[in-house]
């Protein structure tokens, strides 16, 4: 029935002021008003369809997601968007485009490391988009070792031009979103060679096509590297491949803020400091913080919403089976992940604040705080995306058979996902960065070097060393403090172990190969400690709205006390814990998610998605989701006709026992 709410009574069990919490979830009322007038303005308009995603051949799709895009940019110039309102326009279009890398990477790297001439020359065109550009670093052969890149741009005096070449094979641009058939210029990152000296990878802005007919311009060879994971998913997007032929470019289209070749062939470093470049991967890893909030909530608002409706076994005389979010299996699993996706918003909104307070000091020329800031925004990075993939996967579980078809919108959420955990730095990688930043602070606590910010603790590790847990009962888990020197005390002497194990290895680099698994357990640690105490500091503020400070302080519990239960032998193991302080750790965590129980559907209704971002029929808003799959299924291009394609060639032949006949 259409105008049902099918959800109405969950709706009603909530204890706190659901709108008041849109406005927490949304970061101030400013952000939620602009989300909520631009996402229904995308809801709204047909241009913007998407249920039809997964059934499109690729160059279909392809050409679908062009006319998305250019539709939008017609959009945000006709309604005359400011740059917060396009940014969220195209969000909420939700679908990869060539634009974001051009908002995303291109601009940035220009802004970021483009002299002001430089700024004043390709800004004004990059933001009418009378050029579209890429980011062309990844190579076949180099993914995360930057350094390792091949392509090369060598200096010629004569001419005062670059030459920028594809020596091998494996130097050839391989990833970069947009190159393959849009982009019309590429910021390319080559080693640059002058007077035969190798001065390492910089960047250097490249045109790839005529802006005329969009032919590659001659010695450039591009194209797009072919089907990813997923149905529609990351296919929306031209991924390309690229190689250069002695393609010569003006010395002045070498990104030059912070090193520059003069026009007698001189490197030089310009005044500007080489640190400001951090400043740029600061916000691409916040950002990218942020997107792990909003892909995990919008897995969760799904999984959440179906389980509530969704009803199996435990029929009592004939009456309603079970809902499945009561069963305490049901709970266990998603519940954990509901907090996470609110952790990970606020710890996302810290790292905004760190990157302006970075920027400001870069601008102060005070790099004091860069090392750790590195690590934290790299461990941050990692630890966010591998859980929201791995949450992404758990939530379509989660919801059971109907979770695995396409119109349940989780597989596609998956697959658009789950690239995330690679780029900007694979994972694992980036763990171990955080490792090695780790491993050093250790080795200079005895020299009286106070370690700062998120790292603060380790400047307390005689006391961390030694403390025991006086937890006695299972309430003493809700106390901050107590929760807080629990996982100091782990991290703390996680790393100090790593650090007595590597001091045994007369070659450190050895040792630290050696030693990288339990590197990157201590690097985890580390990581999870600054999400729960960024959690906590986010309730010591002043938080508006009936019964809002009570389910963040309740979901802060669940997302604390799932960590200390799944991690439980790291707890134990540095003697953290006893087996019977976990054992209560559990009996708490149990009794927090009988208390968010009743407010579930609210909780992921604050996150205030429209069913045409969602994407789900079985996320919908109205909970009417099994007549909505029914429909669904004659919509699909098999069912167009009663008898196959292919009946009268394979089937009918097969069964009247004449394949001689069949055209095989």
């Amino acid at each position: 029935m259409e105008g049902v709410d099918y959800l109405a009574d969950e709706r009603k069990k909530a204890q706190f002021d659901v709108d008041a919490m849109k406005i927490v979830w949304a970061g101030s009322r400013h952000t939620f008003e602009i989300s909520d007038r631009i996402s229904k303005l995308v809801a709204s308009d047909p241009a913007f369809r998407k249920d039809d995603r997964t059934m499109l051949p690729r160059k279909e799709l392809f050409k679908n997601t062009l006319r998305k895009a250019t539709y939008a940019w017609q959009r945000i110039i006709e309604l005359r968007l400011s740059e917060e309102e396009a940014s969220k326009l195209r969000f909420y279009v939700d679908e990869p485009a060539f634009t974001d890398l051009h908002w995303g990477m291109f601009v940035p790297a220009i802004k970021g490391q483009g002299t002001d001439e430089q700024q004043q020359k390709w800004l004004p065109l990059a933001y009418k988009m009378q050029i579209i550009g890429c980011y062309a670093q990844t190579e076949l052969g180099h993914g995360s070792n930057v350094q390792g890149l091949e392509t090369t741009a060598t200096f010629d005096p004569k001419t005062d031009e670059f030459i920028i070449h594809s020596p091998t094979l494996t130097s050839s641009k391989w990833w970069p979103g947009g190159l393959g058939k849009v982009s019309t210029h590429g910021v390319v990152y080559a080693r640059l060679i002058t007077d035969g000296k190798d001065h390492g990878v910089h960047g250097f802005i490249v045109q790839l096509r005529n802006l005329e007919d969009h032919t590659p311009l001659p010695g450039i060879t591009l194209g797009d590297i072919g089907t990813k994971f997923g149905n529609g998913a990351y296919n929306t997007m031209d991924n390309g491949v690229l190689r250069f032929d002695n393609v010569r470019i003006p010395r002045d289209q070498m990104l030059m803020r912070v090193s520059q070749v003069t026009r007698e062939g001189k490197y030089k470093q310009s005044n500007v400091p080489r640190q400001l470049v951090y400043g740029t991967m600061v916000y691409v890893r916040q950002s990218i913080v942020a997107d792990a909030s909003c892909a995990l909530s919008r897995a969760v608002c799904i999984a959440t919403r179906y389980s509530a409706v969704r009803r199996q076994f435990g029929s009592q005389n004939g009456g309603p089976e079970t809902q499945v979010i009561d069963y305490k299996t049901q709970q266990s699993r998603l519940f954990p992940l509901l907090a996470s996706a609110y952790a990970f918003r606020f710890v996302g909104e810290w790292l905004n604040w760190l990157y302006t307070d970075v920027t400001q000091r870069l601008q102060a020329n005070d790099f004091s705080t860069l090392p750790e800031v590195h690590a934290c925004t790299a461990g941050l990075k990692s630890l966010t995306t591998s859980v929201t993939a791995d949450g992404i996967e758990e939530c379509r579980k989660l919801c059971g058979g109907h979770g695995y078809l396409c119109s349940s919108g989780l597989p596609e959420l998956f697959a658009v996902y789950v690239p995330a955990c690679t780029y900007e730095g694979d994972n694992i990688v980036l763990l171990l960065q955080v490792a090695r930043f780790l491993m050093k602070t250790a080795s200079q606590l005895g020299a009286g070097k106070q370690p700062v910010g998120t790292i603060a603790y380790m400047g307390r590790i005689e006391h961390l060393m030694q403390c025991r847990s006086d937890v006695q009962n299972a309430e003493d888990w809700l106390k901050p403090s107590v929760v807080l020197e629990v996982f100091e005390a782990r991290a703390a002497r996680m790393s100090v172990a790593c650090a007595q194990n590597l001091s045994k290895f007369t070659n450190p680099e050895e040792g630290f190969a050696e030693l990288s698994a339990d590197l990157v357990e201590a690097a985890v640690a580390h990581c999870q400690l600054i999400v729960v105490s960024k959690f906590i500091e986010k309730l010591q503020q002043d938080i508006p709205g009936k019964g809002v400070k009570k389910q963040l302080e309740v979901l802060s519990g669940i997302y604390y006390l799932f960590i200390i239960h799944k991690y439980q032998g790291d707890f134990i193991a540095t003697s953290c814990i006893n087996p019977k302080q976990a054992s209560l750790a559990n009996d708490q965590l149990r009794a927090l998610y009988s208390q968010v129980r009743p407010n579930a559907i609210a909780l992921v209704d604050a996150f205030n998605y429209t069913d045409h971002y969602l994407g789900s029929i079985l996320g919908r808003y109205d909970g009417n989701v099994y007549p909505k799959l029914y429909d669904a299924a004659w919509k699909d291009p098999l069912n167009e006709s009663d008898i196959p394609d292919g009946y009268h060639e394979y089937i009918r032949p097969l069964l009247k026992q004449q394949l001689r006949a069949a055209r095989l």
